[in-house]
């Protein structure tokens, strides 16, 4: 009888009070062919990275037969988990979201007495064309929308306790 190349016994995982995997026991021979289903949440991801090495169980045993190694090509984005998920999408528009809030910035600027108009005329008329560019007078509601459209969680969501697949429409 073959040796099981992988297996996994009575794993739980938990992330803080969340428990994703609770008392799973699974076992594969050299050259099996698996997949993973479930909705997003059921641990998923947590189950590869185990089988991978990248996480270990909290509770159970996780054992790769010796002479092998699992590979991973991990999908999840590389996200600031003390950022909301809003946060994340903004800084992959960081350098427009400055330009526009400098701009804004300006136009305060420009209220105040002593300023140097020439040069934040100057300024301002630089960021209008770059922004008139990018179409991003309105990056708000643009963000807004492509964030519903990709089924993202929700905008103040806590990133550190989404799952791979809520990740990944971040």
């Amino acid at each position: 009888m073959a040796e099981f190349i992988y297996t996994l016994y009575k794993a739980r995982k938990a992330h803080g009070d969340k428990v994703v995997l609770d008392d799973v026991t699974l076992s594969f021979l050299p050259g099996a062919k698996i997949g993973i289903v479930g909705p997003n949440g059921a641990g998923k991801s947590s189950l590869i990275k185990i089988m991978a090495g990248l996480d270990e169980v909290s509770n159970g045993e996780a054992k790769l037969m010796d002479g092998y190694t699992v590979g991973i090509l991990l999908q999840e984005p590389k996200l600031d988990e003390s950022k909301s998920v809003l946060e994340n999408v903004q800084d992959g528009v960081a350098e427009t979201k400055a330009m526009v809030d400098r701009f804004n910035a300006i136009s305060v600027e420009l209220a105040e007495p002593d300023a140097d108009y020439d040069t934040l005329l100057a300024e301002m008329g630089t960021l209008q064309e770059e922004i008139d560019h990018k179409n991003a007078w309105d990056l708000d509601s643009q963000l807004e929308q492509a964030m519903d459209a990709l089924r993202c969680p929700a905008p103040d969501a806590d990133v550190s306790v989404l799952s791979g697949g809520e990740k990944r429409r971040v």
